[in-house]
């Protein structure tokens, strides 16, 4: 299939999965099609079991195989949905809340990252430093897909912001680590895929700081770029063109000079969603670019977890990664809590949190395609079976089990004052 069946086939299944799930299951329009897609998945897989001749599983295994989902979400909608999201984040909001962002989107992401990746090695035996490989991929959070059910709980706007932020800033950071430790954990390869002769830690520091610093300054200059064009321009599709370009362009150029595409994504997105809304846009065009980028989040949010659905015919499961799956769970569940623990003990101090921050925020850090898209990108090995299983079993619980009863967790708990 060529590009264009591919992602008509996409539109598609995410509409018509979308429509079953608004008429029947009436649940939250991204989780509800990931579950009609799995469940569509698993009866596929049933249907093989009692009539293998038809060939039906073989068949869509064929066509799901062909969608190289690492490369789709890495290399094209992590980009856009990282500057969607961080459009509607005002750096007015963020400035009161940026050492917890800061904290939970660095500290964190490194005590997740060695949490987990200790406790999948000590459960599967395997080398540690393919084991913090795994605790890298399986740290980035993915609440912003989970962020209109966290609205309905009516919580604090500061802790709105504290989601909002650190799961953006967080995708981008914990983008960079895995990027290190691959380096690292498979000196044949650099963190792009490309040979090399390794360089130990001094060159995963040095590649930490290019990726991280690099793709932070390159998304400011293009986003200050970008506003300053738009100041000069009262063309609300033009500049809903532009910054599509901005998003896309942006992204890509990144990518090409060996930055943090998602670090660039998400800061050139804060300045044209605050700066340039505020001063660059009239308030025709502001709303036709709300608009416009709301649709794309929406869009591209339902194609994305319609392919996390699918992806199962992709994992090759065993009982040994179904086992190592289970544990996965709990172990990443412990490494969320210690990673918004101590960033919030820490500051506690000097601030007050809203009641229930702890609780709502570990729930809340829901796994997301992401995690599923770099173990995918792992390279070939014996222990990528068992992280893609681990991973793809962690990533649909979180989903469904954590993003359908995050809300009323949220409800019970965030809904007091705030202590300051």
């Amino acid at each position: 299939m060529d590009i264009l069946q591919i992602a008509s086939l996409l539109l598609v299944l995410a509409a018509a999965f979308g429509t079953v799930n608004y008429l029947f299951l009436k649940l939250p329009s991204a989780i509800g099609i990931l579950i009609v897609a799995l469940l569509a998945s698993l009866a596929i897989m049933a249907l093989d079991l009692v009539a293998p001749q038809l060939g039906v599983a073989t068949e869509v295994r064929a066509v799901v195989k062909s969608i190289d989902f690492s490369e789709a979400l890495l290399e094209g909608m992590l980009g856009l949905l990282l500057f969607a999201g961080a459009l509607h984040v005002k750096l007015a909001d963020l400035k009161g809340e940026w050492r917890v962002v800061a904290l939970m989107a660095t500290l964190g992401v490194g005590l997740s990252t060695v949490i987990a990746g200790f406790g999948f090695a000590w459960m599967t035996g395997m080398p540690i430093m393919i084991a913090l490989v795994f605790g890298a991929l399986i740290s980035p959070t993915d609440p912003v897909a989970v962020l209109g059910v966290l609205r309905q709980a009516n919580l604090k706007k500061s802790m709105e912001t504290q989601i909002a932020g650190e799961s953006l800033f967080n995708d981008g950071v914990g983008y960079v680590v895995f990027l290190v430790l691959v380096g690292v954990a498979f000196p044949a390869l650099d963190a792009h895929g490309e040979a090399h002769g390794g360089g130990g830690l001094s060159a995963a520091a040095q590649l930490f700081l290019q990726e991280a610093v690099g793709g932070a300054l390159l998304g400011v200059v293009l986003g200050f770029l970008t506003f300053r064009v738009m100041r000069r321009i009262d063309d609300y599709a033009l500049e809903v063109l532009i910054t599509l370009a901005l998003a896309f362009g942006g992204y890509s150029l990144a990518v090409y000079l060996h930055l943090s595409g998602p670090v660039m994504a998400v800061c050139a997105g804060l300045l044209i969603g605050d700066v340039g809304s505020k001063y660059g846009m009239s308030e025709t065009t502001r709303r036709y670019v709300d608009g416009f980028w709301q649709l794309i989040d929406e869009i591209l949010n339902a194609v994305l977890f319609l392919l996390i659905g699918v992806e199962v015919f992709a994992v090759a499961f065993s009982v040994d990664g179904i086992v190592a799956g289970v544990f996965a769970i709990a172990l990443a569940l412990v490494a969320r809590f210690v990673a918004v623990s101590v960033p919030v003990l820490l500051l506690r101090p000097f601030r007050g949190f809203s009641k229930g921050v702890i609780p709502i925020m570990t729930w809340g850090g829901l796994k997301g395609g992401i995690s599923v898209a770099l173990a995918l990108s792992l390279p070939e090995g014996e222990w990528k079976p068992v992280i893609l299983t681990a991973t793809y079993v962690v990533v649909i619980f979180s989903i469904i089990v954590q993003g359908l009863t995050v809300a009323p967790l949220a409800k019970r708990l965030g809904r007091e004052p705030e202590l300051v």
